[in-house]
């Protein structure tokens, strides 16, 4: 087949490549190049580095007004591919033809930007992948179709991303075999289940330990590695990385060192976690057995969110 591909993120990287594989590329539309890093320097996004690296045809608009959706549509392809392209493309644009975006979630739960972070943060023992048609609604279009994983406990939202790109092309490929041969079976959104994943901001890089272990965990996870968990332990300020949950009973203020090494998370509910990973303001990340070697805590300390 020949299919036009949509994308910025490194997340559709593998399905592109799959794309590449196994059918006709004919062109890539992707963001423009955005300044990056300390300098500022513009830089190309992903998918873009990778179609300049196999001469694909690129697109780059800065928007999608009448001139570029007339240049899109002039492209002869059988089905276009979007993947966190980071436009929405227009009714005009999609009129008559087909098109389908992969997304991090098994819809309809976590519509939205952020919804492998905010799965983690949930707690969610489960995530996935849907391809979905475009519709007028984000990310409400007809499931086409779909793969859930368990969620590792230990799994943060970088590792989960990377992990879920990874499904893409398998899903992605039936697809498009599908629409070949005929055999879609496009299924609707149970409106019931919707939940929404908000985009993430800074002002969420923390975490509130009177909540249970399981959602303290979900919450430290889902923040790594963007924009990140902190806290203050006496005079220093971490940033936690990674921890594991306990079901243990305590009577301890949440946030206390217990005597187990663990600290205490909501007094409602007990249970408490085990810090794992941390990082040091301006320092890298580390085991938290080795950041207490140098700065050991007495028992009863208070670890707050700042």
């Amino acid at each position: 087949m020949r299919v036009g591909f949509f994308g910025s993120g490194a997340f559709g990287l593998p399905t592109l490549k799959a794309i590449m594989a196994e059918h006709e590329l004919v062109f890539v539309a992707s963001q423009p190049d955005r300044p990056a890093g300390r300098r500022r320097q513009l830089r190309a996004t992903p998918i873009s580095e990778l179609a300049m690296e196999e001469s694909v045809r690129l697109l780059r608009p800065e928007k999608l007004d009448d001139e570029q959706i007339a240049t899109i549509r002039s492209i002869d392809v059988d089905a276009w591919v979007v993947i966190a392209y980071g436009l929405k493309l227009p009714e005009r644009l999609l009129e008559g033809r087909f098109a389908c975006n992969l997304h991090g979630s098994l819809l309809p739960r976590w519509r939205g930007a952020a919804p492998i972070q905010r799965c983690l943060m949930a707690a969610d023992e489960m995530s996935g992948v849907s391809v979905i048609t475009l519709a007028s609604v984000m990310d409400a279009g007809d499931i086409l179709a779909e793969v859930a994983t368990p969620i590792d406990p230990l799994e943060t939202a970088g590792e989960l991303h990377d992990r879920l790109s990874l499904l893409g092309p398998s899903v992605v490929l039936e697809t498009l075999s599908s629409l070949e041969s005929g055999a879609l079976a496009p299924k609707s959104q149970r409106e019931e289940d919707i939940t929404f994943a908000a985009k993430l901001s800074r002002a969420e890089a923390t975490v509130d330990f009177s909540m249970t272990a399981d959602r303290v965990r979900g919450q430290v996870h889902g923040l790594t590695p963007w924009p990140g968990c902190d806290v203050r332990i006496g005079d220093s300020v971490l940033r936690l990385r990674r921890v594991r949950s306990h079901e243990v009973s305590h009577d301890a203020k949440p946030g206390t060192l217990l005597d187990s090494g663990l600290f205490a998370c909501g007094v409602d509910q007990g249970g408490a976690i085990e810090i794992l990973e941390v990082q040091p303001a301006g320092g890298r990340t580390m085991a938290w057995a080795d950041w207490l070697r140098g700065h050991p805590l007495p028992e009863g300390q208070r670890m707050e969110s700042t």
